[in-house]
């Protein structure tokens, strides 16, 4: 069974970069436009990861991120934050909300399945 990432980003590129990337290194992507998107599809996606920007309209991902710790559904999901943004407090919010990790765009494809392949177990 491949493992399930839902990718969360306003930027249609960076959704499509980031499904041709994973689903060519035997991952099933769903993606979402914004975070109100992301939220509405986890659990019926029911991912082994979220991958979400952190400026986005809508909802941000910190909102995203706070979203899912507090639901009911796979609350413990690992949470990867993909962004632009490099600030430490940025990191040290999104840490204290419950992400798993960090990592600013533009993303190299290897280190980017290398993670996810470790936080999911895949």
């Amino acid at each position: 069974m491949k493992p399930k990432v839902l990718a969360i980003d306003d930027s249609r590129t960076i959704r499509e970069l980031l499904r041709v990337s994973l689903e060519g290194a035997g991952f099933e992507v769903t993606s979402a436009e914004d975070g109100v998107d992301g939220v509405s599809r986890f659990p019926d996606v029911a991912p082994d990861v979220v991958i979400t920007d952190i400026n986005m309209p809508n909802m941000d991902g910190f909102g995203v991120i706070d979203a899912i710790r507090k639901g009911a559904v796979n609350s413990t999901v690992p949470i990867l934050v993909l962004t632009t943004e490099s600030a430490p407090e940025l990191k040290a919010r999104a840490r204290e909300a419950g992400a798993t990790g960090w990592i600013v765009k533009p993303f190299d494809d290897t280190s980017l399945i290398s993670v996810l392949k470790r936080v999911s177990g895949a």
